[in-house]
């Protein structure tokens, strides 16, 4: 099977073509550096991504609190990430790169791009 994919890990974006034989690559070409074949190797073999949400906030002068994961997670998770973050309330001042929840499956759910501190009501 092939499948194209445009690379995304620097500004050139090669197209690329990829051999898929039993789930696995077995070629790629039309990439311009090393990272396009470990790009493609990556997102065919594990995809995975950085997970954005945002959660509820209790007693603060905010109701919604932008969060995202510290490094990606498998892109097959996300629905499930989804279904745990409707779970997760935030009681207390928090401000950007706090820890909101860890081990988010494998990764440690933060505070995202606030740029103050949320302070109690």
């Amino acid at each position: 099977m092939n499948k194209e994919l445009i690379c995304i890990e620097c500004p050139k974006g090669c197209r690329m073509l990829i051999d898929i034989e039993d789930g696995k690559v077995s070629k790629v070409s039309g990439n311009a550096c090393p990272k396009g074949t470990e790009y493609a190797t990556a997102e065919i073999q594990d995809p995975r991504r950085i997970f954005t949400s945002s959660v509820l906030c209790e007693g603060l002068n905010i109701r919604m609190l932008p969060v995202r994961t510290d490094k990606p997670i498998p892109k097959a998770l996300l629905m499930q990430a989804m279904e745990k973050v409707k779970k997760i309330r935030v009681t207390k001042p928090v401000k950007t790169g706090d820890v909101i929840a860890s081990d988010f499956f494998g990764s440690n759910l933060i505070c995202g791009r606030f740029g103050y501190l949320i302070v109690a009501q």
